[in-house]
């Protein structure tokens, strides 16, 4: 199917042309032909599915200029409100219809002029829609078509009261569009309370991960994930890379890092001004800009093309993140590359993935390098540990030299400070023995026992990396 079975309106037809929109993505040819038939839908669908094309182009052929505002489409995040509202000025260029996005963190003068010279259109975050409502500057009297866009991420953001207020002042007949990525029963209560017998798309959760990105994860540890990131971003040769961080703190501890390294980074989270998010996004969307290390605030609603790599940092607990994380490349049919981070306490995560999009992520190793790395690897015991903390060591001494488990666990313990508890299995040979010691122990171990002797026998621990994780 072709957009031209889908949509008569010339004007539309002429706008996705010059989009290059060629075929609908399969939520766009479920969705737009129920929305033309004016019924109410609910459809489940992540980012990068083509889900705003879906209700903008619907929309954009049925409201009509100059007559107030006909449509409000709430969204959770700034970004996602810049993005589709970006969206509705490019699929409705040619039909006279003025859109605005309403976010908190821009000015409420220069929202307020907008909104007094007349749009069409409003795509806002609850927030800053109350607040401009309640001023009397904005009403939802003639709105025809409302849309809850990632209704999912809306209420896990503690908008549901703000939602319902919002819709209190939107007029009963109407057609409703509800869009999210899962469809809890949360969501279907919100369906049933203000929907009329909503048609449901559901694009199956086989489809939630995107196929053309090839996943892999690789096992590092924390203290060399800089090491792996900066080996990937050399030898990968990333045109533009996303790089996501849990926590701000950490996003901007990467972006420092990896500027004083020479590489073209930069920061996006919560905590800056829009002005600065605007100007960090329109260098990399522009290309001078190659990585971006952002917190999961630009998961959703980021729509930029030619991302070809995403570098979870930090492996998200939540599978849906990681759902959305992806999303951002592969983008239009063409290739992408996931790549994920995983310290051997958090291989739980990539099952719990694996298991919710019914995918295969494939372990790999950090790319060999042919010339001196930007940054030096770490001896990291993170790597080594199995599943328990333990770490596997070699010691050089053993019966030959009268020593017994007791008493080179004594030894240990007396020598060190290391409790018991915190030592693992021991094996005893003729020449030498095999010994596990916590990780979080294991380097003041490894080097507080090499300042003994037994037997007057100097006393060498070394790791033994062919049982490591193993």
């Amino acid at each position: 199917m072709d957009f031209n079975q889908l949509v008569k309106d010339e004007r539309i037809m002429r706008a996705l042309k010059d989009l290059e929109w060629d075929e609908p993505t399969p939520v766009q040819e479920q969705a737009i032909p129920i929305a033309f038939q004016n019924l109410d839908l609910m459809a489940q669908a992540q980012t990068g599915t083509g889900k705003t094309g879906a209700f903008a182009v619907p929309i954009s052929a049925r409201a009509e200029p100059k007559k107030g505002i006909q449509c409000l489409v709430l969204v959770p995040t700034r970004e996602l409100a810049i993005q589709v509202g970006g969206d509705f000025n490019d699929i409705a260029k040619y039909t006279g219809l003025r859109s605005i996005a309403i976010y908190g963190g821009q000015s409420i003068n220069v929202q307020t002029d907008k909104l007094r010279k007349g749009v069409e259109i409003v795509v806002g975050t609850p927030g800053r829609l109350m607040d401009l409502m309640r001023r009397g500057e904005l009403s939802f009297e003639e709105v025809k078509f409302l849309v809850l866009d990632e209704a999912d991420r809306m209420l896990d953001m503690g908008f549901i009261d703000d939602i319902e207020w919002i819709l209190q002042s939107v007029p009963k007949k109407r057609q409703t569009m509800l869009f999210s990525a899962t469809l809890p029963d949360t969501i279907r209560e919100l369906a049933r309370r203000y929907m009329v017998n909503p048609k449901e798309v559901n694009i199956s959760q086989d489809t939630l991960t995107v196929p053309q990105a090839q996943q892999v994860y690789i096992n590092v540890g924390r203290k060399n994930k800089l090491w792996a990131l900066c080996r990937i971003l050399d030898i990968e040769k990333a045109q533009l890379a996303l790089v996501f961080c849990s926590t701000k703190k950490m996003v901007d501890q990467l972006a420092h890092k990896l500027r004083a390294y020479g590489y073209s980074a930069d920061a996006i989270h919560g905590d800056l001004t829009q002005a600065a998010r605007d100007k960090v996004m329109q260098k990399f969307r522009s290309g001078k800009l190659r990585v971006l290390i952002a917190t999961d605030v630009a998961a959703r609603g980021l729509d930029i093309e030619g991302i070809t790599h995403v570098i979870n940092y930090d492996i998200p607990e939540n599978p849906e993140d990681y759902v959305h994380r992806i999303g951002r490349t592969a983008r239009a049919g063409k290739e992408g590359k996931a790549i994920t981070f995983v310290s051997q306490d958090e291989q739980h995560y990539v099952r719990a993935i694996e298991m919710y999009g019914r995918t295969k992520i494939e372990e790999k190793e950090v790319p060999e390098s042919q010339g001196r790395d930007t940054v030096k690897r770490q001896l990291d015991f993170d790597e080594y540990a199995d599943h328990f903390g333990m770490v596997p060591f070699r010691m050089n001494v053993g019966k030959k030299d009268g020593i017994g488990m007791v008493d080179l666990i004594k030894f240990i313990e007396r020598k060190t400070g290391i409790t018991e508890h915190l030592i693992g299995r021991v094996v005893i040979g003729d020449e030498s023995s095999n010994i596990e010691i916590h990780k979080s122990v294991a380097f003041r171990a490894m080097k507080g026992l090499e300042q003994y002797s037994i037997q007057n026998k100097r006393i060498r621990v070394e790791l033994d990396r062919g049982k490591a994780r193993r």
